[in-house]
């Protein structure tokens, strides 16, 4: 049961941040009234969110998920892998200390986004990316080792992050794209697969009762309500545009 998230309002930065997409400039606008409906989502699904204030310094910083990984038992601050953004992870060090007693670090050479990581129940799925190299995912191993928890690593071929591509929604059922489809880490789960047009939607975001879905793909969006969930719409065309999915935009705890 989720009952907090951490969320960063947009800096006017925001539209000069890194991006690997060809889908043109984000409209700072229209993206500030995008995150105002994200933040009301969450709220939805029953959670308190803190929404911590613009950083200049930062483009990407409104994409929180990279700078750690909250568990029930233990908080970790990552190392993200882009330079540009590892300064992000000093003010996010202080916030977490307002919510947990136990706080881990990757240390490098260990790179760590947080966007890599994916939880089920006790099992952590660590995707190697541009971002996140093998010294960062065994450094993760060995923390959440001490905890109870299992790791999987995994090596990416095509998707900018792990969970650009696969979430866990809960009860067994796994959202899978592109290289993710059948793959064999991921056999024992019920796959609920995504149509290559609608690759985007992969990433979706389950809090409590409810599944957050990008707005505007009808196939994904109706799969998840065929197995019972309450699904919420919200528009992310600003920070597709940014690299930026669902989950990018909060951590959850």
């Amino acid at each position: 049961m989720f009952k907090h998230a951490i969320v960063r309002k947009i800096g006017k930065s925001f539209v000069n941040g890194l991006t690997t997409s060809d889908l043109g400039n984000p409209d700072y606008e229209k993206a500030l009234v995008q995150h105002e409906a994200y933040v009301e989502a969450l709220k939805r699904c029953g959670v308190k969110v803190t929404v911590l204030e613009t950083d200049e310094r930062y483009p990407d910083s409104t994409f929180v998920e990279d700078t750690a990984v909250l568990t029930p038992k233990c908080a970790l601050v990552t190392n993200p892998g882009a330079e540009s953004r590892n300064g992000e992870i000093d003010e996010m060090k202080e916030v977490l200390k307002d919510f947990y007693d136990t706080i881990e670090y990757i240390q490098s050479p260990g790179m760590l986004d947080g966007g890599d990581v994916m939880q089920v129940e006790d099992h952590f799925y660590v995707g190697l990316s541009t971002r996140t190299n093998e010294a960062g995912a065994l450094q993760f191993k060995d923390i959440m080792g001490k905890y109870g928890y299992d790791t999987s690593i995994i090596p990416l071929k095509e998707f900018f992050h792990l969970k650009t591509g696969v979430n866990y929604l809960g009860d067994n059922n796994l959202l899978v794209a592109g290289e993710f489809i059948n793959h064999e880490a991921f056999s024992g789960f019920n796959q609920i697969t995504v149509k290559q047009e609608e690759g985007y939607s992969g990433n979706c975001v389950r809090m409590n009762d409810c599944v957050i879905v990008p707005k505007g793909f009808k196939g994904t969006k109706k799969k998840i309500e065929e197995l019972g969930y309450t699904v919420i719409e919200v528009e992310m065309s600003e920070f597709q545009k940014q690299d930026g999915g669902l989950s990018c935009l909060s951590l959850r705890f």
